[in-house]
């Protein structure tokens, strides 16, 4: 299987991915909506990629299984907040953003109608002019019971680094002069409570679990 399909996701995500970032007021700083597989812009502006992955802990009778909607990053000088979009259970994304020590701060995880927001605190290191691997993020989300965890785990694999530098290159041949890295977001393992957050708009509140 491969392990980085850019291309093939650019045309999937085409009907739903934004195209160009979008800013949010926020109290602490504006949010930053960016799509996973947004085409890259600038030569010298830093590139992080990688891949989330979400499983399900157990055995369920829900018609719905969880996805990872978007994950946050906040850089932990400016305070910036960065919402990349997933929208999948298993997609890769490459993303520019400036170089900076970052934050792993929040997940939401979607179930159908269901939507919940984990606190996270995983950290790690953008260097500059410099295309930095971040592994593959696997998000476990328990089975629906009350006051659910999502575990997250974060691994190193050589062969999807390389498959996924590959591509890259083929894509946007200006960045061959550029080194890559590996930076993991530390913790490489975590556990956070699951908080629900309202429904999608047109599903009635009779239709939602309890609030945790």
């Amino acid at each position: 299987m491969n392990v980085f399909l850019l291309g093939i996701a650019l045309g999937e995500a085409a009907g739903c991915a934004i195209d160009a970032p979008v800013r949010l007021a926020s109290a602490e700083s504006d949010t930053l909506i960016v799509a996973a597989d947004k085409p890259i812009t600038e030569a010298d502006k830093p590139i992080i990629m990688g891949r989330i992955v979400t499983l399900l802990l157990g055995p369920t009778t829900r018609w719905y299984g969880p996805h990872v909607r978007f994950v946050e990053l906040i850089n932990r000088a400016t305070r910036q907040r960065y919402q990349v979009m997933m929208e999948s259970d298993d997609r890769h994304f490459l993303v520019e953003i400036p170089a900076g020590d970052y934050e792993l701060s929040r997940a939401q995880i979607s179930e159908g109608p269901f939507m919940s927001l984990a606190d996270l605190h995983e950290t790690f290191t953008v260097l500059p002019e410099r295309i930095t691997y971040v592994g593959t993020w696997r998000f476990g989300v328990d089975i629906p019971k009350y006051g659910p965890k999502v575990l997250v785990s974060i691994i190193e694999d050589d062969e999807a680094r390389r498959d996924a530098e590959h591509r890259v290159l083929a894509q946007y041949p200006q960045w061959a002069d550029h080194s890559s890295i590996t930076a993991l977001p530390d913790p490489v393992v975590a556990e956070s409570r699951l908080y629900e957050v309202a429904s999608y708009p047109r599903i009635p509140p009779y239709f939602r679990r309890h609030w945790w």
